[in-house]
């Protein structure tokens, strides 16, 4: 069956708000793990606006299950992922403006610098993903990368008005996830997906991971790490492999 893997970033970025020490982001990654999560994930960005160094370094040397580290496609996150050596990193753009990311990178006008940027990384045993738009193009640059994974970005989906326009959404997704894995792609999804939204991919075969974070640390708000983590542990485990 597909796995859940949890991101952590929006519980660092309560622990930001005060510059303290708590709620503890690495705390809420174990949790997660043992409610069902069978990864973590963490985006360390160039700002540091919500997890820090200590952070990504502390899960790397706790964590039972799986690392995902987010980054840009830098030459200062390329020497700390070498240096950490997470399960799998995931190149992602990154604006500092954002509130959040806004879209998928755009690798088709970058395939030949991101296969250099990730030889060193695919060397060093780690695997890699490419955070994308279910778009053709972006696909195959995908694949003319080597990356073994892509995440298709699911934002503009959960984003749009239910009727029309959220079910084009929907079908440019399936029909992206149906082009990677004929291209011989593994496909992970995320962004902005929930309780509600996610049914959606119940009976879609061949996703690998789904990748929320936003949903489940607002409603561990109200009912703890243990219940959010393990209710959407819960909904995925009855989806179709």
């Amino acid at each position: 069956m597909p796995y859940l893997v949890v991101n952590v970033d929006h519980v660092a970025t309560l622990r930001q708000q005060r510059l303290g020490h708590e709620p503890e982001p690495v705390a809420a990654a174990l949790m997660a793990e043992l409610a069902g999560a069978r990864g973590i994930i963490t985006h360390l960005r160039e700002d540091r606006r919500h997890i820090q160094d200590r952070d990504v370094e502390l899960l790397a040397r706790t964590l039972s299950t799986r690392l995902h580290l987010e980054m840009a496609a830098t030459a200062e996150m390329q020497a700390i992922a070498l240096r950490v050596k997470p399960y799998m990193v995931c190149l992602v753009p990154e604006k500092r403006e954002e509130l959040t990311t806004e879209g998928g990178l755009d690798v088709a006008a970058r395939v030949d610098a991101l296969r250099d940027f990730l030889a060193p990384i695919h060397a060093a045993g780690i695997l890699s993903s490419l955070f994308i738009e279910a778009a053709p193009a972006q696909i195959e640059a995908a694949t003319a990368i080597g990356a073994p994974y892509v995440e298709i970005h699911t934002g503009h989906y959960a984003d749009a008005p239910e009727g029309p326009a959220r079910d084009a959404e929907l079908a440019r997704i399936l029909e992206g996830i149906r082009t990677a894995r004929e291209a011989g792609l593994k496909v992970n999804l995320g962004h902005g997906l929930n309780y509600t939204n996610v049914f959606a991919f119940a009976d879609v075969p061949g996703i690998s991971e789904y990748s929320i974070g936003h949903s489940i640390v607002s409603r561990a708000v109200l009912t703890g790490m243990e219940e959010a983590v393990g209710r959407m542990a819960d909904i995925i485990s009855t989806f179709v492999d």
